[in-house]
């Protein structure tokens, strides 16, 4: 018999503290010790002999709060939903959770970890974890300085990317049962601004080819990315297992891509297969480190001549705007991109369709 009846009920100790507790009907059996439980007691006191006005409104909210862990406990109970019986659940730490499922996402979670380690100070449970809580740590985000720098501030796209990072921490720990209640259905999304997307075009492209770097793993990943429009997490964890034979001949890449989580095939040009060396055992680009291309990157540009404002991530954005403008359909690149949406690949069509208005312009009849 399923149980659909909770009441709450008063027990009085013999210091005069008066108890408040829920009282199961039929007793309902908790699904981890597999006890058959017949009462919750909620941690909520009354005053037996309240004295002033003020005592007796501190009963009455402590009444009302009572009533709405009943009104839950009779709802969860109708659809069979039993976690409230886990206590331990809700004491548990949440850095060590988050720490827990970091492990095999891409880098922006750990980022995303540190900056809410440091928010809370390094001690957070489940209880805590409220609607409150979540939104400040959003305000947090929009205005908290970049991991290693002490002046520069997190860019708006940058807080909208780590924010929508930890809403998706929150939507795993809610459906493991570690919160027990949806907790994004009451926060806002941060807005992306719109940026401008810094390329290489051609000319600079076979610039940088061209000039010599100090750290060569760097120069061979960075023209490899230009080449493949693959992001930097990916190539860091390419090994030779993931290079495979392409059905209609030559070279492929086959992973599966640690932003989205997705298996891909990606086609190789024989110029890119080069830039991997020697086929051997393990990680292709082997010496090639987040710090070295943070550290190192800016040095090569500048020695090719680049003043743009050039990150890693650029080499992909010149790999899907130079395939555009090569003839490459939309639909391809899209794949190629591993994109999940056309629209997303669609914004490198719109700067091709840029740079050739401004092409039809340079040329102009001398006017009398």
């Amino acid at each position: 018999m399923k149980a659909t009846k909770v009441t709450l009920r008063k027990r009085e100790y013999p210091s005069g503290k008066i108890a408040l507790y829920l009282d199961f009907y039929p007793a309902i059996r908790d699904p981890c010790t597999m006890e058959m439980k017949r009462r919750e007691y909620l941690g909520i006191y009354l005053m037996k002999s309240p004295r002033t006005a003020a005592d007796r409104r501190n009963n009455a909210t402590k009444m009302k709060q009572a009533e709405a862990i009943r009104a839950q406990r009779e709802i969860a109970l109708i659809n069979e939903k039993f976690d409230f019986l886990d206590k331990t659940k809700g004491q548990m730490d949440v850095l060590k959770y988050f720490y827990s499922k970091l492990l095999d996402k891409d880098h922006k979670w750990r980022i995303v970890y540190e900056h809410f380690n440091d928010f809370v100070k390094g001690s957070c449970s489940f209880e805590e974890m409220t609607v409150d809580l979540c939104n400040k740590f959003r305000e947090y985000l929009l205005t908290a300085r970049r991991r290693k720098s002490k002046t520069l501030k997190l860019s708006q796209n940058s807080a909208a990317g780590y924010w929508s990072t930890f809403r998706a921490f929150l939507a795993i720990a809610y459906k493991e049962g570690y919160l027990k209640e949806n907790i994004n259905d009451y926060l806002e999304k941060i807005e992306v601004k719109e940026t401008k997307r810094e390329f290489l075009t051609m000319e600079e492209l076979n610039y940088l080819a061209k000039t010599d770097c100090l750290y060569p793993v760097l120069k061979n990943a960075s023209l490899f990315s230009c080449l493949t429009g693959l992001r930097l997490s990916d190539i860091l964890q390419l090994e030779w297992k993931h290079i495979e034979d392409y059905p209609s001949g030559g070279k492929c890449v086959r992973i599966r891509t640690e932003k989205t989580d997705t298996e891909a095939t990606i086609p190789i040009s024989d110029q890119a297969l080069k830039l991997c060396g020697e086929p051997s055992d393990g990680i292709i680009f082997k010496g090639l480190t987040r710090q070295l291309v943070n550290s190192r990157l800016k040095e090569w540009l500048r020695d090719a001549g680049i003043d743009k404002y050039i990150t890693f991530h650029c080499f992909r954005h010149t790999y899907a705007t130079l395939m555009i403008a090569g003839g490459a359909d939309i639909y391809t690149v899209s794949h190629m991109l591993t994109h999940k949406n056309v629209s997303t690949t669609q914004i490198y069509a719109d700067i091709v369709n840029e740079k050739k208005k401004a092409a039809a312009e340079i040329i102009k009849i001398k006017e009398d």
